[in-house]
């Protein structure tokens, strides 16, 4: 039997944002915003986004790359559950990432909400573990970044 190689990685990203840390909770706990920064991608089509923002509670989102993108036509599905949630403080979350259906990664993230002078810092702790074939700890760190802007856009509205 052939072994399967894994790559573990831990990274933090830190930003500020100018809303109160109740403000920054509720872009992650309601439905309609959360989708906003955190599903909705010029380089895909949405099928199916939920959650159930509770301890114990799912968050599903699967989507599919449009033409014109490294992988057209193919489905991105990422499941994942609420591990712990302090309303304003901290949402700790466990997830899995399948691409045409083979599991490629399963992460732990864990974010912090610190109330700040200027409104809210938030550290984005990342676990990870990549399977082979996987998109890897660098690509997967500037997706974060690259959604925690899109969650700044959709605070600044």
């Amino acid at each position: 039997m052939a072994e399967q190689s894994v790559i573990h990685s831990t990274f933090v990203i830190e930003r500020s944002f100018p809303k109160t840390p109740e403000q920054v909770f509720t872009a992650f706990s309601d439905p309609a915003k959360k989708r906003r920064w955190f599903a909705e991608d010029e380089g895909h089509d949405v099928e199916e986004f939920e959650i159930d923002f509770k301890v114990g509670g799912n968050q599903h989102l699967q989507y599919r790359f449009r033409a014109g993108t490294p992988f057209p036509g193919v489905e991105i599905v990422s499941q994942g559950s609420y591990l712990e949630i302090v309303p304003d403080r901290l949402i700790v979350t466990a997830s899995t990432m399948a691409l045409d259906g083979r599991r490629f990664s399963a992460s732990l993230v864990t974010f912090e909400l610190l109330p700040a002078n200027t409104g809210t810092d938030l550290i984005c702790t990342h676990q990870g573990a990549f399977f082979e074939g996987a998109d890897g700890p660098q690509i997967r760190e500037a997706g974060w970044r690259t959604l925690l802007s899109k969650l700044a856009a959709e605070l600044a509205h």
